[in-house]
């Protein structure tokens, strides 16, 4: 980490969360804050993802951008991909404040932000206007608090920002926005892929179409979503979102309600992730998220089954330099093991299942 980022870090650490979150965009979109301005890649390092070709395998997960207002800073900062939102069809505020909780001793964060968004309209131009390049750029989507009818939600967003991206996640798994996750039930959730699916086809620049599910399930849940995925013919999971569960944790804020992040939460995902490899047959893309915040961890979840990582709590902790580093990191493991990303995909996975 250099310097002048270990300093900045420090100053935004003294600030209140939020805050601190919305200052650091403000510096990326003024670029003050030191980037790479490329992702780090080799031959070992690319890779073909639902269509999309990366770079590196080092994604930024959704939240830390939700209004796709610093797209092209972020692309410059050594991710793979990067994913923006969650965006709803309308705008909304989001939960009362305080609503972002730094567990510093945990290494974790807190959220209860609700989805806060400017809504799919300014987003969708937001992103239409973005300037393409090797870097690919997908867009959470999610519904509103007092939606009636969310399967509609999400089909809206994708109808009107879809095509602008190049790929879209299902978010059905925050747990901020009240009986969201019941749409991960089966019957409910085959309903709303396949809405989504029909509006996604209408699009002249088709995305590819990702699931992003909870790490709070149980194995048969698990083992459902699975098959749900595999026939809808969705092209990735993400695996995980945040926790509810607050199981040995340090932090005086632990007790604060919302989703759990960062540390604490790695081994749950890991093992949710390795139970979806082992349940699609290896055959589907997963995107392993939750926890990582080095090379060893972002190593353990491609073995456990991922073709790509995203990171995003730990970034709180470690700055932007963090991409990069793992990206380096997970480079010269492949060139010392002389492995492909493909061949440790997986390789873990009956160990943690």
């Amino acid at each position: 980490m250099k310097m002048i980022e270990r300093a900045g870090l420090h100053l935004l650490h003294r600030l209140d969360p939020e805050r601190a979150h919305d200052l650091s965009l403000r510096a990326l979109r003024m670029g003050i804050v030191p980037l790479p301005r490329a992702p780090f890649t080799s031959d070992r390092l690319r890779l073909r993802l639902a269509g999309m070709e990366l770079p590196n395998p080092v994604g930024l997960a959704a939240g830390y951008d939700k209004n796709a207002i610093a797209i092209a800073p972020l692309r410059r900062a050594g991710f793979g991909f990067i994913e923006v939102g969650a965006a709803t069809p309308r705008p909304q505020s989001g939960n009362d404040k305080p609503r972002l909780f730094r567990l510093t001793a945990d290494g974790a964060i807190i959220n209860r932000f609700g989805f806060n968004n400017d809504g799919v309209a300014v987003i969708a131009q937001r992103l239409a206007a973005r300037v393409h390049g090797i870097v690919p750029v997908g867009l959470n989507v999610g519904a509103n608090k007092d939606s009636t009818d969310r399967a509609a939600d999400y089909v809206e967003v994708v109808r009107q920002a879809g095509g602008a991206v190049d790929f879209v996640t299902v978010n059905v798994s925050s747990p901020n926005t009240g009986r969201l996750r019941d749409l991960q039930q089966p019957e409910a959730l085959v309903a709303l892929l396949a809405q989504v699916n029909e509006a996604r086809r209408d699009l002249v620049n088709r995305p590819a179409l990702f699931l992003k599910i909870a790490p709070d399930l149980d194995d048969p849940s698990v083992r459902d979503i699975a098959a749900v995925a595999a026939e809808a013919g969705i092209d990735g999971i993400i695996a995980t979102n945040t926790t509810v569960a607050r199981n040995g944790l340090k932090d005086p804020q632990a007790s604060e309600t919302g989703g759990l992040s960062g540390a604490p939460l790695f081994d749950r995902s890991t093992r949710v992730l390795a139970q979806l490899y082992r349940e699609t047959n290896g055959k589907m893309p997963l995107i392993g998220v939750g926890g990582i915040a080095n090379v060893d961890q972002a190593w353990a979840k491609l073995c456990a089954g991922a073709s790509a990582v995203q990171v995003y709590s730990a970034l709180i902790y470690h700055g932007f330099s963090l991409a990069t580093k793992i990206a380096q990191g997970l480079d010269a493991r492949l060139k010392s093991t002389r492995m492909s990303l493909e061949e440790i995909r997986g390789s873990g996975a009956d160990e943690l299942v």
